[in-house]
């Protein structure tokens, strides 16, 4: 029994030699009566309340209340008794484990003073063994104070941390899940019509090969024509779903708005710190959509790129002197904009675009964003 209950306290975290010396401690007390019968009772407490705290653990409802009582009762009198104060801690600990605020404060009250008044009763007592260690009952009177609220803290802690890391974990499957999607409607948009021509086209060739093989013979160009197009189709969609590194995304944009004759202002190199590939890939393709839509649509002569990080998250701001000649809402539904607002939803992100004398494209990820890692 006294082996079940070490193991248990120890797997919460708590140090099982400071538990075992805890546990062995009270027959050191014990044994200070010089009459066998104070002994007898004393150890007989003592095996009672590990077994009475091994049962308190597994019961729920009313009974935590009817091995509270009794726990605490035992601990009252084997200090008053035997000067033994020590199955306080195991106590406090005990209530430190309640999850329902009512119970948690109950136990804690009813807790605190049966200890206060125990210490007082024994230092009325004046006895000699109780005044030896009349410090370490000062700490452990504090103990009981603080080591609830402690631990209880600890643990709603790391429940929130557990809860955060099963919430990144989603968000990483639904931008995986995400992604799957957008390939199988690329691969339609790409693929589908193409094949699906390239069939009526042979077959078309096929029936006229023999009645009319000049027709036939254009049909067939024609479809070796989709077909190369539908492979280059095939190579681009294939070269989008490659990862890439924003540095490397910025050169490409500085080539684009060289070629389309827009001065960049940005700069040279970006540095991130502990950002996922995920995350920074996601962060590429929104920047060479905007600049995309810069170059298409904008007819300015310059394009600012400013990308920082800070301790909570990530912004990357596009503007041009182009002029916006679309209603803001109508825009927002288009030119892929659409498409980032959602990719970035996933991560939490966020897509906002202002029309005030420039246009104005802001992207921000939170910087805690991590696939299948929590923060450290």
């Amino acid at each position: 029994m006294l082996d079940r209950l070490i193991t248990l306290l120890s797997k919460r975290g708590i140090s099982p030699y400071i538990w075992t010396i805890l546990c062995i401690l009270p027959f050191y007390f014990i044994f200070q009566s010089s009459s066998t019968v104070a002994i007898i009772v004393g150890v007989f407490l003592t095996v009672l309340f590990f077994v009475f705290y091994r049962f308190a653990f597994i019961s729920k409802g009313w009974l935590v209340y009817v091995w509270s009582g009794i726990l605490i009762s035992i601990s009252v009198a084997s200090t008053i008794l035997f000067s033994y104060i020590y199955f306080a801690f195991f106590l406090a600990y005990f209530v430190s484990l309640r999850k329902q605020h009512t119970t948690f404060f109950v136990l804690y009250a009813v807790l605190l003073l049966s200890t206060t008044v125990s210490i007082y009763v024994s230092v009325i007592q004046l006895d000699p063994l109780f005044l030896q260690q009349l410090p370490l009952v000062v700490i452990v009177w504090i103990s009981v104070i603080l080591l609830p609220f402690t631990i209880r803290n600890r643990n709603e802690l790391g429940q929130l941390e557990e809860k955060l890391e099963d919430a990144n974990k989603k968000i990483a499957e639904l931008v995986i899940i995400e992604e799957r999607e957008r390939i199988a409607r690329d691969l339609h948009d790409t693929l589908g019509q193409r094949l699906a021509l390239i069939g009526l086209k042979s077959d078309l060739a096929r029936r006229l090969v023999m009645k009319r093989p000049e027709e036939a013979q254009k049909e067939i160009q024609e479809v070796q024509q989709t077909a190369r197009t539908a492979l280059n189709e095939v190579r681009k969609l294939v070269s989008s779903m490659r990862a890439i590194r924003l540095k490397d995304e910025i050169l490409l944009v500085k080539q684009l708005l060289q070629a389309a004759e827009i001065r960049y202002v940005g700069p040279e190199e970006v540095k991130l710190s502990n950002v996922p590939l995920l995350i920074e890939n996601l962060l590429s393709m929104c920047l060479k959509e905007a600049v995309t839509n810069v170059v298409k649509h904008s007819g300015a002569s310059e394009c600012h790129i400013l990308i920082e990080q800070s301790w909570k998250e990530i912004t990357i701001v596009i503007q041009d002197n182009g002029i916006f000649k679309k209603d803001i809402d109508f825009v927002m539904q288009g030119h892929g904009l659409l498409g980032m607002k959602e990719r970035l939803e996933f991560v939490n992100g966020s897509l906002e675009l202002h029309t005030d004398g420039k246009t104005t494209l802001v992207i921000k990820v939170p910087n805690d964003v991590k696939q299948a890692k929590k923060e450290g």
